[in-house]
């Protein structure tokens, strides 16, 4: 049997196993872990057609040599990465091995479908695609989606949506191995193949709540199982061994999501992925101490060719290595598991990129050949060109962001100037007000010896209240007359040292006309 690459991407992590089965069982040739860039996970579907089209048209119409790319270089693929790719599987004959990318959410995505069932599963899918339609305004093509039976009986929707990281890899890997592709006969997904081998290679009680816990360098998974069955699929955490600070946050994602999926309790915990220590197998026993927690073990497999260290830490390809046994099952027909092939990937593994009824059109397309060429030539120089001006254009606008980023600043306080400045004159008017109003009233006592101010107290922002005595009533008169925004509230009859003198309270409008008259 041909040696199977199982690849898992997930963020920057890439994780590959070589795996191949006889009649002794299965082999892990080689497990290694990879850190990709984010560029080169964005190899999207259309940049894969574009990438075959392009050496299609430059190609000599030759069928010596189907297997083999053209010397043209897409300029897509970043050349440290897949080499990194390329060294970890080296020795190996790649264009005899069979890729297997295996993708993880929200690459793939999970609808539960509790209508009519149907023996025919194509016809079952259709009815999976119209109620998914129908409950969620997603369109599938049937491409792009497949099915599986959970614990309840009820069929379990799984669909692609977007790109898919490990194909662009793996293409990427063919060109630059001087290969058109390399052969991809499916794709898996994380989620359903751990559990079928946890599920296989552990044997739990009908009523047993499990927990599988993967943890990842960023991702982290949480997938529970009723017996021996899949019960639910928790959404996956943002957090791991680069980012995790406390395991707490585990905690209240389990309790979420075992709210969520209606499990009452966990009586097994299965740890697997970066993060198997002792700390948080202790961890999970304090906060589930009725769960037996334990690590994923691979006893059933062949790991001589591993070294040491890679056989103790098997666990961190648990994903891949489950894809490959999920795979051998499905073809010695002991299990069904879900797998997808979109039609572009089909396309691309196609011996000739066209169909039957083209071989009539043969002799047009040495007369078109010309042409093509031309014309893509043509488009490649005024690519060249464009992007030539792009360049220019975005270095234009590099230096204008830079005057914008100088500009700011100076903008921001001649902005404030005003609103600074308006505070000022209201201060400077106020401080006015009341220097014209004291003033006057400093005057009128100078020149009148039986007036007195004892208290002066603010009533509001334009008013005060003046407190006082005078030996005659006469002068309160000619003092309220003199100022005629002032009110007097109230004279009161206080004999003072046997003299008549009477007690005051005033209020005294500060109005901007005082402030101009002195």
């Amino acid at each position: 049997m041909k040696q199977v690459v199982c690849l898992y991407c997930e963020g920057t992590d890439a994780k590959i196993a070589v795996l191949s089965k006889d009649k002794d069982g299965i082999c892990v040739h080689r497990v290694s872990s990879l850190t990709v860039s984010r560029n080169i996970q964005s190899a999207s579907k259309k940049e894969v057609m574009v990438e075959l089209n392009d050496k299609e048209m430059e190609a000599d119409l030759s069928f010596d040599n189907l297997d083999s790319v053209s010397t043209f270089d897409s300029g897509i693929e970043d050349k440290s990465d897949v080499e990194i790719l390329n060294e970890a599987l080296q020795n190996f004959k790649l264009n005899k091995m069979l890729f297997i990318p295996v993708v993880t959410e929200p690459i793939v995505n999970y609808h539960s479908y509790e209508g009519p069932k149907d023996e025919n599963k194509k016809k079952l899918i259709q009815n999976v695609i119209k109620d998914l339609l129908s409950a969620k305004g997603i369109s599938v093509t049937e491409d792009l989606i497949d099915i599986t039976e959970t614990n309840e009986k009820s069929t379990l929707g799984v669909f692609l949506e977007g790109d898919i990281p490990c194909v662009g890899l793996i293409n990427q890997l063919a060109n630059l191995n001087k290969r058109r592709y390399y052969k991809i006969p499916t794709i898996k997904t994380a989620e359903l193949s751990l559990a079928y081998y946890v599920s296989k290679s552990t044997k739990f009680f009908p009523e047993d709540n499990s927990l599988i816990v993967y943890i990842g360098k960023e991702y982290s998974k949480l997938i529970f199982l009723e017996g021996q069955n899949l019960r639910h699929i928790g959404s996956p955490l943002d957090i791991g061994t680069k980012n995790l600070h406390t395991y707490d946050v585990y905690f209240s994602k389990i309790l979420l999501e075992m709210e969520n999926g209606g499990i009452p309790k966990l009586d097994n915990i299965i740890l697997c992925g970066e993060d198997r220590s002792e700390n948080l197998i202790l961890s999970f026993y304090g906060t589930f101490p009725e769960a037996n927690v334990s690590e994923l073990k691979f006893e059933n497999f062949d790991i001589n060719q591993l070294n040491e260290e890679d056989q103790k830490n098997l666990a961190l390809y648990a994903i891949p290595i489950s894809v490959g046994l999920d795979y051998f099952d499905e073809l010695e027909k002991t299990h069904v598991g879900v797998n997808f092939l979109p039609k572009y990937i089909q396309e691309n593994q196609k011996f000739l990129q066209f169909g039957w009824h083209s071989y009539t059109l043969m002799p047009f397309l040495f007369f078109a050949a010309f042409f093509l060429t031309f014309k893509t030539l043509s488009n490649i120089r005024e690519m060249k060109e464009l992007d030539f001006e792009i360049e220019r254009l975005n270095q234009r606008q590099i230096e204008n962001q830079a005057l914008a980023n100088q500009i700011s600043p100076l903008e921001s306080r001649i902005n404030s100037f005003d609103a600074t400045q308006k505070i000022i004159d209201d201060a400077s008017l106020g401080a006015g007000l009341w220097n014209s109003s004291l003033g006057k009233i400093s005057d009128f006592a100078e020149t009148r010896r039986n007036f007195w101010v004892s208290k002066i107290e603010p009533v509001s922002k334009d008013e005060i209240k003046l407190t006082g005595y005078s030996l005659s009533r006469s002068v309160l008169t000619e003092f309220a007359e003199l100022n005629r925004s002032s009110l007097l509230k109230n004279i009161n009859y206080d004999p003072l040292r046997e003299k008549n003198a009477f007690s005051y309270t005033l209020n005294l409008k500060l109005q901007i006309d005082s402030l101009k008259t002195r």
